[in-house]
């Protein structure tokens, strides 16, 4: 190895070690990582926009602008009263329905803010239910991580593979929209089978559960009617265009960005107050991250991981399967977005010897349904953890671990099994 390689070998796992150990904040992780093989001259500074990814970072800022002025139109809450009282108290419909709802919005809006506004109401039909809250917080996690995985803005690590691999919106909808759909199936009946014993509530106490959830008003959540109707009709043309942007010929982030400029110009929102909530840390972090993978592919590191995987393997098939575990793997314990980003390069680097396009699939699935793995395997997982600990409700590590590993198998497993007949024995 050249000492420009070792360096920036060096620099890559120096900062994984502090992302992982969070003795640092992960973004000046990143931020110093990214820094240094800059100050180095690994990365020349004329391809540092070829490698920040402004496709994924611009994409992400728009959505971020847009999720930031809903939330102030009270949207989300109006959405949780009205699937509680669709449910009319019965725990196996509260499951069921907050499951989908959460897989939903999950797909089209961050799922860390789906979450952060679902959760209360979840905990507060729980314990009007009188029933455990936590089959109802784990479905609610393992939905919006298997939601995500379903379109190309619903995780970030899809994002980055759109973007990376040049995938539309239709293309992720169509290879990932069914696996997703027979995942969360999966996901529900599983959650069921474990916690039915404490599903079952008497007659009595669904009449009087009833009679509280009538006289809650979803009306009264919303707290700015124009913005609420603004924020729907820019979020419908938003995933419309998504639908249509490859035949315009127009990158996801340029429509991300035209929702975002659409509904704060429409709601006269005041911008300051819209872009200071704007999740900055998130998007510095990744710039540092692309910079610092970007310096492994300039020393030609990653070429060389790249041509001894593919000589070791031979097929597409055999690519496929190594890919989507090991990511499923390797997602559970540490962040998917860092993953992504050193797995893109690689399996680029494999173009030269394998058809590819199975493999971004691959890795989508591995990446997005690793993280119901553990309980730190995604950012929502640790936002439900959190919120819940505050009420009192204590989900441990190894609570979340029974159930969660088993729905990782259960859902990457279908998820290869989809992709194996569609690409591989078909």
């Amino acid at each position: 190895m050249t000492p420009l390689e070792i360096f920036a070998l060096a620099v890559f796992i120096f900062t994984y070690a502090l992302i992982i150990s969070e003795r640092i904040h992960r973004t000046v992780a990143a931020m110093a990582g990214g820094s240094l093989v800059l100050l180095a001259n690994i990365v020349p500074w004329e391809k540092v926009p070829l490698y920040l990814d402004l496709d994924t970072i611009l994409l992400l800022a728009g959505m971020m602008i847009i999720v930031n002025t809903t939330r102030l139109s009270g949207l989300f809450e109006y959405i949780a009263i009205k699937t509680a009282k669709l449910a009319k108290g019965e725990p196996i419909r509260v499951l069921l329905l907050f499951s989908v709802v959460t897989a939903l919005i999950s797909a089209f809006l961050d799922n860390v803010t789906t979450v952060l506004l679902l959760t209360p109401m979840l905990i507060y039909i729980s314990r009007l239910m009188e029933v455990n809250p936590l089959p109802f917080l784990l479905s609610e996690i393992f939905a919006s991580n298997i939601g995500g995985t379903a379109t190309l803005i619903g995780d970030p690590p899809n994002i980055m593979i759109g973007s990376a691999a040049g995938l539309s919106f239709n293309e992720f909808l169509v290879n990932m929209g069914p696996i997703a759909f027979l995942d969360l199936i999966l996901m529900v009946f599983v959650v069921y089978l474990a916690y039915r014993g404490t599903l079952k509530i008497s007659p009595e106490k669904k009449e009087r559960i009833l009679r509280t959830l009538e006289g809650l008003d979803e009306r009264a959540a919303i707290r700015d009617l124009p913005l609420f109707r603004k924020s729907i009709v820019t979020i419908v043309i938003v995933v419309l265009f998504f639908f249509v942007h490859d035949k315009l010929g127009i990158e996801p982030a340029v429509v991300a960005l035209f929702g975002a400029s659409l509904l704060l110009f429409w709601s006269r929102e005041n911008p300051e107050g819209i872009l200071e909530k704007v999740e900055w840390a998130t998007l510095f972090f990744f710039g540092g991250l692309f910079l610092i993978v970007g310096s492994l592919v300039e020393t030609g590191f990653i070429g060389q991981i790249a041509q001894w995987v593919t000589s070791h393997v031979h097929t597409e098939g055999e690519a496929m399967l190594v890919i989507a575990w090991f990511s499923a793997l390797a997602s559970a314990v540490i962040d998917n977005i860092p993953f992504t980003a050193t797995m893109i390069p690689l399996i680029k680097a494999m173009e030269t010897s394998l058809n590819t396009y199975p493999l971004w699939w691959a890795l989508s699935l591995g990446a997005c349904l690793g993280g119901n793995g553990t309980a730190i395997g995604a950012s929502a997982n640790v936002v439900v953890i959190g919120i819940a600990a505050r009420e009192d409700i204590r989900i441990t590590f190894m609570d979340f671990l029974k159930i969660g590993m088993l729905i990782m198998v259960l859902t990457v497993g279908a998820g290869v099994g989809i992709l194996w007949l569609r690409y591989v024995w078909w």
